[in-house]
């Protein structure tokens, strides 16, 4: 499994290109639906392949929206990272609605406290809807798709060669 781990990491960041092409209406060009395959990596390869997708999909979604909020991107990747790491954490030890409520309320209201300080109570309070819609409707497509490609994961303990 490990020899997989690369490419699996290719394979969900460049989803992660493509979701991050897909943008959600917001006052800030970088919610989008980039982050969907950070969280079936956090399910499938576990917290800390999740994270490494999730911090590389939200970097790349801010490239493509040009990097609004300049150098503060790198601080929402790494939060972005944190908390694909605890989506993943929870889903692993069975506890998938938990990691998702907290996934979407962590996303949409508590990780972008800092901007409040940073920029304005205003851009908090303009950013936290879009930010709702874009975590709800990434972790429902992430929690559909977890099933269905958990196949392609998991290994038949018998031959240890992957199942199709």
């Amino acid at each position: 499994m490990k020899s997989r781990l690369l490419p699996l990491l290719a394979l969900f960041t460049a989803l992660s290109a493509v979701g991050a092409a897909i943008k959600i209406p917001a006052i800030v060009g970088s919610v989008a639906f980039d982050v969907f395959p950070a969280l079936i990596a956090a399910a499938l390869l576990g917290g800390g392949a999740g994270a490494i997708v999730g911090l590389l999909g939200h970097l790349l979604s801010a490239l493509l929206a040009g990097f609004p909020l300049g150098p503060m991107h790198a601080f929402i990747a790494i939060e972005m990272a944190v908390l694909v790491w605890m989506f993943g954490r929870f889903f692993q030890n069975g506890k998938k609605t938990t990691g998702s409520i907290l996934f979407i309320l962590a996303n949409s209201f508590i990780a972008p406290i800092p901007f409040i300080f940073l920029l304005n109570p205003a851009f908090y309070l303009g950013i936290v809807p879009s930010l709702i819609i874009g975590s709800f409707i990434n972790t429902v497509i992430a929690l559909v798709a977890i099933p269905r490609l958990s196949i392609l994961v998991h290994q038949n303990r018998n031959n240890r060669e992957v199942k199709l």
